[in-house]
């Protein structure tokens, strides 16, 4: 019966332990470095420094993220052919600002129109095994921020 009872005060500790840190997800989460400061997609949406969200409807968005078909036009371009995250590729003395890509965002979180059209704020290039163009736009937007309040009349 005392084993009982410490496997049952045991199993709330282990739990919380896992929320303080915020590892319920394994393994590495997309990151880049940016200017010497981390940026990285949250595991936990609440542990997030910003958050941002992603429409179809360009008439919504508050910043527009193009998908480029080749690196060098390219504002920012992700390319790996590993099938795990370098170890130490984001590691800083600093603790990584947390982006998380939110469902339900608030009036003053960017609002990402993620397509292959321009005009665009941002221009991404990905090709890789860990990040989507979704991780790499949430990223970009969330160290940079928006550059302009997009007008539906320049689409």
């Amino acid at each position: 019966m005392l084993r009982l009872k410490i496997l049952a005060s045991v199993i709330p500790l282990a739990i919380v332990a896992l929320f303080a840190r915020g590892e319920l997800l394994g393994g590495p989460r997309p990151c880049i470095e940016i200017a010497g400061t981390t940026v990285q997609i949250a595991a936990l949406s609440w542990q997030a420094h910003r958050h941002v969200s992603f429409t179809n409807d360009p008439a919504r968005a508050t910043v527009r993220v193009q998908i480029s078909d080749n690196a060098e036009a390219a504002d920012f371009t992700v390319i790996d052919d590993i099938d795990t995250s370098e170890a130490g590729a984001c590691e800083s003395i600093a603790p990584p600002r947390l982006v998380a890509i939110s469902r339900r965002p608030s009036a003053s979180d960017p609002v990402i129109y993620l397509s292959r059209d321009g005009p665009a704020d941002y221009r991404i290039f990905v090709s890789s095994k860990s990040f989507s163009p979704f991780d790499a736009a949430a990223l970009i937007v969330g160290a940079r921020g928006e550059r302009h309040r997009v007008d539906a009349a320049s689409l």
